[in-house]
């Protein structure tokens, strides 16, 4: 790939290459935007397949933080941290201590937090070498797993999306067809059955689907026929590229809403779903509660506080809606709009006043 291409392209601040021979490091730390604010974003541990495939997988993560964080309400930009390795086999303390150096070395530019193939316990030993790290253990001072939270953010979403469609947020009676009953989805499936909901459950683990069985009375399908069943909201909360050319005609829904990020396989799907008139609420703001809870950390956690910020997804749910329907275009582009809104006025009020500030010190 041509690097600096791909970065001017998409108005990427920096990438930086970190490397360690004596732990085995070797990390990418891709920095997008911080027009709001300093980058957050997750630290990544994967086996890639080549230095190629971290560095896309790094930019394209961290391109897509910017948008969370903007549409949610943060002050914060958009980054990400991608580490070759296999998390399996390749994880010790020298690694992870070498990374927080590097961090460090940002000057809080860049904040980091757990992501797939990473834990609450990697983030702790980053934090030896730096404060730039959220999703710590709460022994100092963090809110731990932030899976709950971004469970929480997901089904208030589903409620706006309801309410856009029906008038109402109730969801007694309703069925929730969920995809993936991991953390994010079992504490999703836990919510909708408290709310009243009825559930239809699929997973590829038969012990997750055995669990939400006996607990939640879900009836449980095979992997392959959940996009065919009859319900009012299909959530995707398992593996990205889910709605499809071939997926997106089985379904029979009036809303799609959950956790899994990038279930576009492709943005034209978008389209298609609007054609249909399926409501699509955009994953990167519908799953964004887990950053919104660790965001929290960087002003001193504080739990109901937290909590009333995730519940805020609601509203904005609400407003990317409502633009959807005010310019007529598909919910994602509402969605990227809201974010992009947001960080160009941001940037036009720095703009206009810091060259006021330089004036004014120079006639002083």
């Amino acid at each position: 790939m041509n690097v600096f291409e791909t970065l001017v392209q998409y108005d990427y601040e920096q990438l930086v290459f970190c490397q360690d021979a004596v732990s085995g490091l070797k990390a990418i730390i891709a920095i997008h935007d911080t027009t709001l604010g300093p980058a957050l974003g997750g630290c990544r541990m994967w086996t890639y397949a080549n230095e190629d495939a971290a560095v896309t997988d790094a930019l394209r993560l961290a391109r897509g933080m910017t948008y969370k964080a903007a549409a949610a309400g943060l002050n914060l930009g958009g980054g990400k941290t991608v580490v070759i390795g296999n998390p399996k086999t390749d994880k010790s303390e020298l690694l992870f201590r070498s990374l927080g150096r590097y961090i460090e070395g940002l000057h809080g530019r860049y904040i980091t937090a757990e992501d797939v193939g990473t834990s609450v316990e990697d983030m702790d030993i980053i934090h030896q070498e730096t404060r730039y790290v959220t999703g710590i253990s709460p022994a100092y001072g963090s809110s731990g797993n932030p899976s709950p939270m971004t469970a929480l953010g997901v089904f208030k979403g589903i409620q706006a999306a309801l309410f856009e469609v029906t008038g109402s947020s109730d969801l007694a009676n309703r069925i929730v067809a969920v995809q993936g009953l991991g953390s994010v989805g079992y504490d999703l499936c836990r919510r909708l059955k408290v709310a009243g909901a009825s559930l239809i459950v699929t997973d590829i683990s038969e012990d997750n689907v055995h669990r939400a069985v006996a607990e939640f009375g879900a009836v449980a399908v095979a992997p392959s026929e959940i996009f065919d069943v009859q319900c009012d909201v299909f959530a995707p909360c398992a593996l990205g590229a889910v709605i499809d050319d071939t997926t997106i005609e089985r379904l029979r829904c009036q809303v799609v809403a959950g956790s899994a990020n990038n279930q576009l396989a492709e943005t034209r799907h978008g389209d298609r779903l609007q054609a249909r008139d399926i409501l699509y609420a955009p994953d990167y703001v519908i799953n964004s509660g887990g950053l919104i809870n660790v965001a929290d950390e960087l002003e001193g956690y504080h739990a109901e506080r937290a909590q009333k910020r995730v519940e805020g997804i609601y509203e904005i749910m609400g407003q990317i809606f409502s633009l959807a329907r005010t310019h007529h275009i598909p919910t994602y582009r509402a969605a990227d709009r809201l974010a992009e809104e947001r960080i160009a006025a941001v940037r036009q009020v720095r703009s206009t006043f810091l060259p006021t500030s330089r004036s004014l010190l120079h006639r002083g």
